[in-house]
């Protein structure tokens, strides 16, 4: 019998992360042969350090060898909370730590893991136009052009003659890399392919960087009140956000803000620009902006590249450019986009992203604030404190990086419990309106293509010359799209909502950077993969569990990885098999009779699932209580020897399955 387990009601209710002013209920089970004389729930504050002792009561006893105890507990405020149990025994103090799987262990000492407690606003609300929806991010120059003339273009940036070059990865004359080769995909273009955007079910387009700048990637921000001539004009993503709209797609940027480029008017050390930027004048209206050492040519710098000089954010100048009445935030939200990726949250004061999140709300409070975490952000450190990211006054969601090493760390013969097992970490940690919002992704433009990382030999810090010229082979490229197709399954039907990186629904290959920014591959796309994901993007709009169910394991070990989602409408059972052999389960008993999707196979009321593949059975919950109310009165009818009834009933009910 468990002791406890944060992730089971009857153990601690309500479970996971909860809105302030939240009574929860704890209980632990303990043997009887410990003698218990005395427990308690300690609770430990992370923000001051203190901890609260709360003692349990005993409540009886549970079977003939076990006993309870009990206790209420309300967070005082906002934050992070971390506990244990405390308990007197004949064998002197134990504690109750946590274990595997939110399981509580005993233990000698309370130097041990603690279980985590998330108290986040009540009135935390995200944007509810992004849950059950799917998301498609896009680096603008390689995805396509346009044809429309490109006008107003620094000369020294280079445009590629074939858009099916691979990206200039060589160092220049003098050794450095510039990354100022363009290939002219456009906001136009991007419009011009919104029916095949609606066609894989998207409802949010995630823009890499659109300001004007030097590189091509863009976080070398020149202006942000202006759009890069090689993309187009305001005029031409006005366009682009409306006609998006009216096929049910929302537009979010890019919000580059810890760092501008060398490059800017803002800063301006190439004089590029009229006027004077701070590396040119201390007079300058941007000079507050920046940190520097000494004045001009030593200042800090993202990373120690020179070229982007970072800025201070909580300048009283530079936070009224970007979040005053006027500033960057609310411009590009009034010219229609539906909100903002915020580029390294983590190196962002959370004061200022606060002033963000104020100043989105203020314009549309349905707009949405995501920020880039690489790990679990409901306990992110850095800069020596603990992170606010998820209290409810600065981001929506977050970019789950988490969720994308739990799904590669199973294709990469992790096993699948241990991997669904960071997945549920993620769940316990979260707030409920953050996980609805969560952006799911297998890859973007700062990591290697998937397929070339599931299927090709690896980087080992191999150079750009190796990377170059490493593609996948015939056999290689097969066993890649037979994984790609179990990652994506596995990321349509996780909690949260999934976001391709264009061209990965086509099988784009590519180590990292520049690699993985090749243009999108039209009139040479893998159709089955694509075939794939348009049935994927369908099974999503269908199943309202996948919008925000419930997930529990289902047979989740070694090479196996399975999960049902439920809501109070229907629910999908999702089985995957990274085996390299035919594998067998028997379905639950409410799955019998369900609808297999995706080619699923089913036998004798077992689900058949190939080796590389998956398996999805639904159950329709309104439809089988239709079926057992129509099979009620047809016994009904029999009983009372109606036969005009009964067959009047019998025809419903076939006729009901028929429309299953």
């Amino acid at each position: 019998m468990k002791m406890f387990n944060s992730r089971e009601p009857k153990y601690r209710y309500p479970t996971g992360a909860v809105p302030s002013g939240t009574k929860l209920h704890f209980k632990i089970v303990l043997p009887r042969d410990l003698k218990c004389s005395g427990a308690v729930l300690a609770m430990k504050d992370d923000k001051f350090g203190d901890t609260d002792v709360s003692s349990m009561f005993w409540c009886g006893m549970v079977g003939e060898d076990h006993e309870a105890w009990e206790c209420d507990y309300e967070p005082e405020h906002v934050g992070v909370y971390w506990y244990h149990f405390a308990i007197d025994t004949c064998y002197g103090k134990r504690y109750i730590m946590k274990g595997y799987g939110g399981e509580g262990y005993l233990a000698l000492s309370d130097h041990e893991p603690r279980f985590q407690l998330l108290c986040y606003e009540k009135d935390f609300k995200t944007p509810s136009w992004l849950p059950g929806g799917i998301m498609y991010q896009i680096f603008p120059d390689r995805f396509y052009n346009s044809g429309k003339m490109k006008t107003g273009i620094y000369p020294d940036k280079k445009l590629q003659e074939n858009w099916n070059n691979i990206p200039d990865w060589k160092p220049n004359e003098i050794g450095m890399i510039t990354n100022s080769d363009f290939f002219g995909g456009d906001l136009r273009g991007i419009t011009e392919k919104l029916p095949y955007l609606e066609s894989l079910g998207v409802t949010c387009i995630y823009l890499n960087p659109i300001f004007e700048a030097y590189s091509n990637h863009r976080y070398d921000t020149g202006d942000y009140e202006k759009i890069d001539p090689v993309l187009g004009d305001e005029e031409d993503f006005r366009e682009l956000c409306s006609e998006a709209k009216k096929r049910g797609i929302h537009i979010i940027n890019d919000g580059v803000f810890s760092h501008t480029g060398s490059d800017s008017k803002y800063f301006n050390r190439e004089n590029r620009y009229e006027g004077n930027g701070a590396y040119n004048s201390k007079e300058s209206p941007y000079y507050t902006w920046y940190k520097f050492i000494e004045w001009p040519n030593i200042y800090n710098s993202w990373w120690g590249f020179n070229t982007l000089p970072e800025v201070e954010e909580l300048s009283t100048s530079f936070n009224d450019y970007i979040n005053g009445e006027n500033g960057i935030i609310r411009k590009w939200i009034r010219a229609g986009n539906s909100g903002w990726r915020l580029d390294v949250a983590d190196e962002l004061p959370d004061e200022f992203i606060e002033y963000i999140r104020e100043a989105v709300k203020a314009e549309d409070p349905e707009a949405l604030l995501l920020g880039e975490v690489w790990e679990d952000a409901s306990n992110k450190e850095s800069y020596g404190s603990r992170r606010r990211f998820l209290y409810g006054k600065e981001l929506d969601s977050v970019m789950n990086y988490p969720f994308r090493d739990a799904i590669l760390g199973f294709l990469d013969c992790g096993d699948g419990r241990d991997m669904l097992e960071i997945i549920l970490c993620v769940l316990e940690n979260y707030p409920r309106p953050v996980i609805r919002s969560l952006m799911n992704l297998l890859g973007t433009h700062d990591t290697e293509r998937v397929i070339t990382l599931l299927a090709g030999e690896r980087q080992n810090g191999r150079g750009r010359e190796w990377q170059a010229e490493n593609v996948l082979s015939p056999e290689q490229r097969e066993y890649g799209l037979r994984r790609m197709r179990i990652a994506s399954g596995i990321l349509y039907t996780l909690p949260g909502v999934p976001c391709i990186y264009y061209g990965d629904e086509v099988g784009v290959e590519g180590y990292k950077d520049p690699f993985n920014r090749r243009t999108f591959p039209w009139g040479r796309e893998n159709e089955q993969l694509l075939k794939w994901y348009r049935d994927l993007g369908k099974m999503r709009r269908r199943c309202s569990c996948l919008v925000d169910g419930e997930l529990r394991d289902f047979g989740s070990s070694g090479r196996t990885m399975g999960y049902i989602r439920e809501d109070e409408n229907d629910m999908l059972l999702s089985v995957f098999n990274a085996s390299g052999e035919t594998i067998r389960f028997r379905m639950p008993i409410d799955f019998i009779g369900g609808e297999p999707m995706m080619d699923t196979m089913v036998e004798d009321d077992e689900i058949i699932i190939p080796r590389d593949c998956c398996g999805f059975i639904y159950v329709d919950k309104s439809s089988a209580i239709k079926d057992e109310e129509l099979e009620q009165a047809l016994e009904d009818a029999l009983f009372a020897n109606n036969d005009a009834s009964a067959v009047e009933l019998e025809e419903k009910l076939a006729a009901a399955i028929t429309e299953e």
